[in-house]
């Protein structure tokens, strides 16, 4: 045991930093779920709206209401599907693939962790290899 804590208290620990990093304000929970419903349409391209509702656990009239914030954005596009007319296809633009590749800057880890000194990063680096192999 490191310093006498048990690994039930280090997981403890573990879990109240992580949440630090982790729950983040309403503008990291929107760029959190623009940025799931960008990944359910890319995953199910041509995506129709009860695809991408089940995708993402939720009704298709709400999935419906944030597809439409999207599509005004210029992150998704709709079309009507060439084998059933009264269906819509969704697909991702390039902005919206962009988007997708691009790390959140709001929620970036990495511009936290470029405030620590290199040793510490070195340290957390040990410490999340560790963890891989844990898992």
């Amino acid at each position: 045991m490191l310093w006498g804590s048990s690994p039930a208290a280090v997981a403890a620990r573990y879990v109240a930093v992580s949440e630090n990093f982790l729950a983040d304000g309403p503008t990291e929970r929107a760029d959190r779920a623009r940025r799931m419903l960008l990944s359910a349409v890319g995953s199910n391209e041509p995506a129709t709206l009860n695809q991408v509702a089940k995708a993402m656990g939720r009704g298709a009239p709400a999935v419906s209401r944030s597809v439409d914030a999207l599509v005004r954005s210029g992150l998704i596009e709709r079309a009507a599907d060439p084998d059933n007319r009264r269906r819509l296809a969704m697909r991702l633009t390039d902005a919206g693939r962009d988007m997708l590749r691009t790390p959140s800057e709001s929620t970036s880890l990495a511009s936290r962790l470029e405030r620590l000194a290199p040793s510490e990063v070195r340290a957390i680096e040990r410490a999340v290899e560790i963890l891989e192999r844990a898992v």
